[in-house]
């Protein structure tokens, strides 16, 4: 079995939804509560790799750090925004489900069906 490492947000019912979802198909994965065990720069950037996305799609842009910090700012490079999301690592989307250099944010949590 390979592993599967969900960074989770136990306050977010999303967060909630795709771990019993996890479980629900037998798999109990390494919960990585990121707010308390804040990922490094280059985990994030894994993580991007991963999600083959740029750092602005992991952005929460509701949070009210966002704007704070001025993330709206197009001109921002990722590595500037992946700074900030050290930071500040409430503005990680989330949950996001890892699997073999495979990820997925768990927005609906069915969507982390693909890579199980």
């Amino acid at each position: 079995m390979s592993h599967i490492t969900l960074y989770h947000n136990p306050r977010c019912s999303k967060s909630r939804e795709t771990l019993q979802l996890l479980r629900d198909n037998g798999i109990e994965p390494e919960i990585r509560e990121y707010l308390k065990d804040v990922p490094s720069a280059d985990e994030i950037k894994a993580v991007l790799s991963a999600l083959d996305i740029g750092a602005r799609a992991l952005l929460r842009t509701k949070e009210a750090e966002y704007r704070e910090l001025g993330l709206d700012d197009t001109s921002l490079s990722d590595d500037q925004i992946i700074a900030k999301m050290v930071e500040c690592p409430k503005l990680i989307e989330r949950p996001i489900v890892i699997r073999d250099g495979q990820a997925r944010i768990g927005r609906p949590p069915e969507s982390v069906k693909e890579i199980l």
